[in-house]
């Protein structure tokens, strides 16, 4: 059999060659506008030399900074007696920070008003920005592309976890750098549409809010109602659910207060098939829900695992049918519920699966109650370091139930309003993507 060797050329301008890495060549998948001029980050970066000596009985702010640029933010506080490096550096307001082992995952941020005077080590870089040259909020949105991210890679070495970046080399990158006329057009382009998807997040907020203040009014319900413990007070016996003055003080409603054992037709909590089995999980095609997969639709339709028939077969995984109501009762996630949308699909043991009686009763109103009622739903959870919600506290879960036709009614109203709130997100997401694109486009040629 005859093997054809192929050959794969790649050609660069002299003018745009940083460095002589070969890596860095093969992993660079774009290029600059060309009406900017190329600078070195050197020549708008400056290291800062200032330095302080830790003092025993002092105070010290302490600061990191936070992968896919998430900013330099407050670690912690310490008296200087326990801090081990004695020599550090003295932060101050608009000073650009980096992370040595996590700029390749874009650790960088400008130091904010409020952690003047802060202190880090030599593993966090500091530099004065020459603002003459560069705006500082150019210097965050160059930071944030993929393409700064990238030359910070091409400049770290060592093993995969302990990469460090080479200070030289990272200040030696050219980067194309607008005039500050440019600059500032640039960045107004950006704001204008981060501020339209701000607009956008702060209406769907606004209307999540709105449905379920709708809910609480349709209920007859007040989340606000509070216990004056200085006083008496007196409730109907035929609300008073239990001997308990907690729960007397958590849920009335106009409509009867019954307990979810009463709606209920099945409960099992699912389970997860040996790991070490990989007939249980390779190729595997049936959706096996875990809290992650929870929380964000009302339908569930895809799971990040999936287990295989035979997981079902052999009874190492629990089968749930479609229209069953899966109930996050253990972990931080607690409370989280979504209904399975898929002929039938299975869930780890922290998910509870629940089905009810269709008769008499709407299984959008259940979820919908579930998913606004989350204060009352995991009222009784454990406060240990797990918090539990299990089989019997789900059934003593008391919830408002009115006839069938106003359950329906209730729930089609809170899922047109859904609909729109979706939009909203959906739009908001849309233009902060946007946003980002066309800050790329402009001073990059995205080949990918």
């Amino acid at each position: 059999m005859e093997v054809i060797e192929k050959t794969y050329l790649k050609s660069t301008s002299f003018q745009l060659l940083q460095n002589w890495s070969v890596r860095y060549l093969l992993e660079s998948r774009f290029s600059y506008n060309e009406k900017f001029e190329l600078v070195t980050i050197g020549s708008f970066l400056r290291k800062s030399s200032n330095k302080t000596k830790i003092e025993k009985g002092k105070l010290y702010q302490r600061v990191t900074v936070k992968i896919n640029n998430g900013g330099v933010i407050p670690r912690d506080t310490e008296f200087g007696e326990n801090i081990g490096t004695k020599i550090q550096f003295e932060i101050k307001p608009g000073q650009f920070l980096m992370s040595k082992i996590d700029a390749r995952n874009g650790a960088f941020g400008l130091v904010p008003a409020d952690l003047d005077g802060a202190i880090v080590t030599n593993d966090f870089p500091v530099f004065d920005v020459d603002n003459s040259k560069v705006m500082p909020e150019f210097l965050v949105l160059i930071t944030t592309t993929k393409e700064f991210i990238q030359f910070a890679q091409s400049c770290s070495s060592g093993t995969t976890n302990r990469q460090r970046i080479d200070i030289e080399s990272f200040l030696n990158v050219k980067i194309p750098l607008p005039t500050l006329t440019e600059q500032k057009r640039i960045v107004d382009s950006y704001n204008i549409k981060i501020i339209q998807a701000e607009e956008l997040e702060e209406k769907a907020k606004n209307l999540e809010e709105d449905i379920e203040e709708y809910f609480y009014a349709e209920l007859g319900y007040k989340k606000d109602d509070k216990i004056n413990h200085k006083n008496f007070r007196t409730i109907s016996y035929s609300k008073l659910a239990r001997w308990d003055f907690k729960e007397v003080s958590t849920l009335i409603s106009k409509y009867p207060i019954i307990k979810v054992r009463d709606l209920v037709q099945s409960i099992s909590t699912g389970t997860t098939p040996p790991t070490s089995n990989k007939e249980y999980f390779e190729n595997g095609k049936i959706q096996f829900y875990t809290p992650a997969d929870l929380g964000q639709e009302k339908y569930l339709n895809n799971a990040e695992r999936k287990v295989t028939s035979l997981a079902i077969k052999n009874k190492k995984a629990r089968q749930f049918n479609r229209g069953t109501l899966l109930f996050v009762g253990i972990g931080s996630t607690v409370g989280k519920v979504g209904i399975v949308n898929n002929e039938f699909a299975a869930s780890n043991q922290q998910i509870t699966g629940l089905t009810f009686h269709p008769d008499n009763v709407s299984l959008e109103y259940v979820y919908y109650y579930f998913y606004y009622f989350k204060h009352i739903t995991t009222k009784e959870k454990t406060q240990a370091t797990i918090p539990i919600v299990n089989q019997d506290k789900i059934l003593n879960i008391p919830i408002p139930f009115p006839n069938k036709e106003v359950q329906i009614r209730i729930s089609e109203e809170i899922s047109k309003r859904k609909v729109t709130v979706k939009e909203l997100k959906e739009n908001s997401y849309k233009t902060k993507n946007a946003a980002i694109k066309d800050f790329r486009n402009e001073i990059f040629k995205i080949c990918n």
